[in-house]
Order: structure tokens, then sequence, then C-alpha cells
């Protein structure tokens, strides 16, 4: 698969982030995603034909690995793109088309650009991988979560003393409202995350 993200997706077919995710809700998108939540990504193509989209011929060309592939093949000259082999296709651009070449390249420039400018925020310490990011959050909730249950079992023995009631069914009590609530919130962020939208700052960066 090319491997769109959902914002990705969401800006080739002109809707919003939450309506690629209505989308899959609803089923109209099986078949054209692998993964789920911000692993999700999409085939642009099989994602387009479900829902009775037309692609451009920009689109049709793809990019990243499709676009190197495209590079290749018009380089090595493969036997089966010659003129005798290939079927008109549509919007689709004929391999030996100039615009095509011009058009993958264009491509190939763009994206190592944006890998070098990557690479030069990651030496200068301006740039934090997602992944990091992610590991050091995930690390600091755990020990906020711990904390917060630690101080629940001390409500609970607490509230036994005073009340004069048992332990073991305060303690429960608390636990269990607790990580039903916990439940409820990670859902609601979950949804507000995949439809959140890029800062200014990451669209100017354009990584």
């Amino acid at each position: 698969m090319p491997g769109l993200t959902t914002t990705e997706l969401a800006k080739e077919l002109g809707v919003t982030k939450g309506r690629v995710s209505q989308y899959v809700s609803e089923g109209k998108l099986d078949g054209c995603y692998q993964g789920d939540g911000r692993a999700r990504r999409f085939d642009l193509v099989k994602a387009a034909e479900a829902l009775g989209r037309r692609l451009d011929k920009g689109q049709m060309m793809g990019n990243g690995a499709a676009t190197r592939r495209s590079l290749r093949e018009i380089e090595t000259g493969d036997d089966n793109d010659a003129p005798q082999n290939r079927q008109p296709s549509g919007d689709l651009l004929s391999p030996l088309d100039p615009s095509r070449y011009e058009l993958a390249k264009t491509q190939k420039v763009e994206e190592e650009a944006r890998r070098l400018r990557r690479q030069n925020k990651l030496d200068e310490g301006t740039l934090v991988l997602a992944e990091e990011a992610a590991r050091q959050v995930k690390r600091q909730l755990a020990q906020e979560i711990a904390q917060v249950e630690t101080m629940l079992r001390d409500a609970a023995r607490r509230v036994a003393d005073v009340m004069g009631v048992d332990y073991r069914e305060v303690r429960s009590i608390l636990i269990d409202q607790w990580r039903a609530h916990r439940g409820d919130r990670s859902e609601a962020l979950k949804v507000a995350v995949e439809e959140a939208g890029a800062t200014d700052e990451e669209r100017e960066a354009d990584f």
C-alpha cells in the first residue's frame, strides 16, 4: 500500500480528517487501509474507488516508494513498459511521458529536501521524534496513575475507619469508579487526537 495517513488521505480527497474517520466508522473504507488509530495507513486508489471519487493525474502518480519505483522503471527501460506492451489507462500517464518523468524527479528532490530538514532539526535539538515523546509521556502517565490509585486505597481506608464500614468494599467501589472514568477519558482523547489538525508551525515545517 502507498500508506497515506488520515491527514494525507483527507487532503487528497478534499475532506476533513473527521470525515475520513466517519467513513472508517461507517465501514465505507473497509479493505482500503491497514493498522488502527494513528498507525492507520490508507491506499489512496482503493479509498477513492470505494467512495466513488475520481483521482487526477498527479494523485495517480503517488509519491515516496511508488515514485522511486517509477524512476527506476523509466531509467532502466523495463520491458514491461515497452510501448508495444502498454495499454491505455484512462487518467494514468504513459510511463515514457516526459511529464511523468519530470514529476517523479521533482517529487524525489522534495522528499530528499524534507529528509535533510528533519535531520538538521534533530541535530540542532529543535525537533523531537514522536516515538520518543510518546514513550516519555506514557512513562509519566503511568507514574501519575499509580499515585492516584495509591491515594484511592489510602482514602478507602480512611473512609472505612471513620464510617465504620468494610475497607475492601470501599476500596472496590473507588477503584471501579476510577477505572471507568479512565476508560471514558481514554476514548474521548483518542477521538480528539485523530481529529486534531496540524499546527501552523507543523504545516510550515512540511515534514
